[in-house]
């Protein structure tokens, strides 16, 4: 049998007393804080717990960063879709931009040549901008932006960058309607820049085509001649180009040559548009205020040559004794024109 011994002492009571313990224990630990403080003793040590103890910070800290990508990567889906969505907004609405800019930048491409085009007509002009076309395929005519309260008038040439586009033929108060040149009812008297030889270039209801139906035979023309307006219409000035000639058949036993001709002008890709005023209409304006100005020279030499006959008179009376009766006669005038107004009153 197991006997236990009857020592029936506390267990805190025995061995050396806990407060002699600490009372070692501080002085230790405040001894060894001096020492570092002023020798860095531990350093090397402190490197070495250091060490040993990043195990072990990497065990307990594991569970917690666990969790946190746990969590995270759901969470960060979520914002990644929701932050991927707006920026396919956004770099739809940019794309969409960047085209606007495109347009306006091949727009002020499109201006700066109508400018520079402008610069060597002769006359007033003005840039239109074109806003609706018509939809007939037979029909080649469109609607600008400027009408009689601009101006524009009726058949008033217009052109492009690159040679004539039509004319004007309705007006409205802040609109127009042009017909191209290119339309089945136009025609306008061109002439071979290359000879001169004039002829009639007629619209093909195509806008890549004219043709010269009045050609003959025996006329000198052939593929690449330039074709400008002749001015015998009145309407479009002369010298201006018109279209470039692009086929030319000849058959001896027709009168008339198969000849066609390619517009010049951009009909089919004109945004604005160039509207004509000529020399002719500004010089006639200064001829009409220019009338009462002779009229009235007119009548100022017709005074001035009363004047001098009624100096010249009393100029050759002086030598005379009768140099005083002239006065009478000066004054019996008036009295004399009133009694013949009174009767007839």
């Amino acid at each position: 049998m197991v006997t236990l011994s009857s020592d029936s002492r506390n267990i805190i009571g025995r061995g050396p007393p806990l407060g002699a313990g600490l009372f070692f224990l501080g002085l230790v630990s405040i001894g060894t804080m001096m020492l570092d403080h002023r020798s860095n003793y531990l350093e090397t040590v402190r490197l070495w717990m250091g060490a040993a103890a990043t195990p072990i910070y990497a065990v307990v800290q594991t569970p917690g960063q666990a969790w946190d990508w746990l969590t995270g990567s759901f969470a960060d889906r979520s914002h990644l879709r929701v932050e991927n969505a707006q920026l396919s907004e956004d770099l739809r609405v940019a794309r969409v931009k960047l085209l606007q800019f495109d347009s306006l930048r091949e727009e002020n491409v499109r201006l700066r040549a109508v400018r520079e085009a402008s610069a060597g007509v002769g006359g007033r002009t003005m840039i239109a901008e074109i806003m609706r076309v018509d939809v007939d395929p037979f029909r080649h005519r469109v609607r600008i932006n400027k009408g009689a309260e601009d101006g524009v008038f009726k058949n008033q040439p217009v052109l492009d960058a690159f040679g004539i586009v039509g004319q004007v033929v309705q007006v409205d108060k802040y609109t127009a309607t042009l017909i191209l040149i290119s339309d089945a009812e136009h025609a306008i008297p061109v002439q071979v820049n290359r000879n001169g030889i004039r002829s009639i270039a007629v619209g093909a209801g195509d806008l890549g085509k004219l043709s010269l139906p009045y050609m003959t035979v025996e006329s000198d023309v052939k593929s690449g001649d330039l074709l400008v307006s002749s001015g015998l219409d009145g309407i479009f000035p002369a010298g201006y180009p018109v279209a470039k000639v692009s086929k030319v058949e000849r058959n001896p036993a027709d009168t008339f040559a198969l000849v066609e001709a390619k517009p010049l002008a951009q009909l089919d890709r004109d945004r604005e548009v160039l509207l004509l005023w000529a020399d002719a209409p500004q010089v006639e304006a200064p001829a009409k205020d220019a009338k009462p100005k002779p009229a009235a020279a007119e009548a100022k030499p017709a005074a001035a040559a009363e004047t001098p006959a009624a100096t010249t008179n009393p100029a050759t009376r002086p030598p005379t004794a009768t140099a005083p009766a002239p006065a009478p006669t000066q004054t019996t005038p008036p009295p004399a024109q009133p009694q013949p107004q009174s009767p007839q009153q």
